[in-house]
């Protein structure tokens, strides 16, 4: 399991809004007072904008592969590919989930901890499928530039304001600019929110899957509202209220008919994840407390392994992970979690031969390839490790971590070119372009012209000159 942060400030809707609103601000939105204001709201909002010019990932293997298992038959129903549309573990505590593109769904590790039932963390899945199946992103950002020129800085600060959560909604109000053009741009978000429901609870029912996992859905979100039912303006939010959601979707479930019985391996697979996700974030003493209640036997060793591997109890660690492997031995992700501890232990050489066979049962998982490359790369040979690197980065571009490792690799191999490469590219993933902007250019000076490396670092020097010159306006 490995934590890393990436995508750019413009990945990020809350980021775009600022931009947006300072954009405006510079081009002069006012004098006096009216100046005086909306530069207040652009310092107020400046937290919110640094925060969102990246998310932190927490990546693993066996976590990915069971949030996919739980979300393929949802998919498939939406009419998307399982094998194109990543779910992703934003680390994060709290109740969220979002798409920022048609590639990944994001869902942040609290919320999955809270799921009590894999229906209710697959309806959460649809809900954010059905915003990529019906096209809401697309909509959202034309809606925003239509709103944008309806309303100029008003809305600009009403949609930041939105897009920072409901108790600062009013925020465009207090300033006194225009509400009418934000109104607008949340009906179609509340719009396309309700859509989402009603498109969730088809795509489960298709999928054979228990549609009153919504239900439970809303109904934990419910103590969530920063303020009372009453005092809530249903026509400034971005989402119907809970209450709303709930009533709704309860009569989409009982217009659905029958429900559908559980499934065992989707139990299963919300168990391994949860159980997985607990050890690693939560203190290695609250997973000691509760691991007997564990109901599935391979889970339970696992999340003990994983208690003493965070203790610093290798040799307790090892018999846990010894059991387990002896019960599954084909279980590509259990020898994954094995190397990892190896290799935390500075066991160079037992890592590689578990992150091995880990590759050789799942030689298409990118985040396996990109530990053994690692341990390769630890145990003395970056040539081997730079092979299996390359392979995994085909696989998976978004691995920031994998490109550090690269850049390490082609060093050691004394290809300095490459190595300046794909630290420009890591930095430009991790939306640091004024980092990648050096790295780039050392690249196109060391690479050969017109080679596809070459091209590829003149990609990201091109956009750190551009972004240079954006922020110089």
């Amino acid at each position: 399991m490995s934590f890393e942060r990436v995508f750019s400030l413009a990945s990020i809707p809350c980021a775009r809004l600022f931009r947006l609103l300072a954009a405006a601000v510079g081009r002069g939105c006012g004098r006096g007072p009216v100046l005086a204001a909306c530069l207040a709201v652009v310092l107020a909002f400046a937290p919110i904008a640094a925060q969102a010019q990246s998310i932190r990932l927490l990546r693993d293997a066996d976590i990915e592969h069971g949030l996919t298992e739980l979300a393929r038959p949802i998919l498939t129903a939406a009419g998307l590919s399982p094998r194109r549309v990543r779910i992703l573990v934003v680390n994060d505590s709290s109740f969220n989930a979002f798409v920022i593109d048609h590639r990944a769904i994001f869902i942040n590790y609290g919320l999955i901890l809270k799921a009590e039932s894999p229906e209710m963390l697959q309806a959460l899945i649809a809900h954010e499928a059905a915003h990529i199946a019906n096209g809401h992103i697309g909509r959202r950002v034309q809606n925003m530039r239509s709103a944008s020129t309806a309303a100029g800085l008003g809305v600009a600060l009403g949609l930041l304001a939105s897009a920072a959560g409901g108790g600062k909604a009013g925020a465009g109000v207090a300033f006194g600019v225009q509400s009418s053009a934000l109104r607008n741009f949340l009906s179609h978000t509340r719009a396309e929110e309700a859509s989402a429901d009603r498109s969730a609870i088809g795509f489960m029912t298709a999928a054979g899957i228990n549609p009153k996992g919504m239900v439970e859905l809303h109904r934990i979100f419910a103590g969530q509202e920063v303020l009372s039912a009453g005092s809530q303006d249903p026509y400034m939010r971005s989402h119907p209220l809970t209450r709303d959601r709930m009533r709704a979707a309860e009569a989409y479930v009982a217009s659905a008919g029958a429900a559908a019985a559980s499934d065992p391996a989707a139990a299963y697979w919300l168990a391994r994840v949860q159980g997985k996700l607990s050890a690693f974030t939560r203190a290695p003493s609250w997973t000691k407390r509760r691991v007997a209640s564990e109901g599935y036997a391979d889970v339970k060793r696992m999340r003990l392994a994983v208690a003493h591997h965070r203790q610093n109890s290798f040799s307790r660690a090892q018999k846990e992970m010894q059991a387990l492997l002896a019960k599954r031995p084909k279980d590509a992700y259990y020898h994954e979690l094995w190397g990892q501890i190896l290799y935390e232990n500075r066991r160079w050489s037992a890592a590689v031969s578990s992150f091995g066979t880990a590759a050789s049962l799942a030689p298409n998982e990118p985040l396996i390839l990109a530990s053994l490359g690692r341990a390769q790369l630890a145990a003395g040979n970056p040539r081997a490790a730079l092979k299996t690197m390359e392979k995994a980065r085909g696989l998976d571009f978004r691995n920031a971590t994998l490109l550090r490792d690269m850049s390490l690799a082609y060093a050691q191999t004394n290809q300095t070119g490459m190595a300046a490469l794909v630290t420009a590219e890591r930095y430009a993933l991790q939306g640091r372009l004024k980092d990648a902007g050096p790295h780039a250019k050392r690249a196109t000076g060391l690479l050969a012209k017109g080679s596809p490396a070459w091209r590829r670092a003149q990609d990201v020097l091109i956009a750190f000159e551009q972004d240079e010159k954006r922020n110089q306006k």
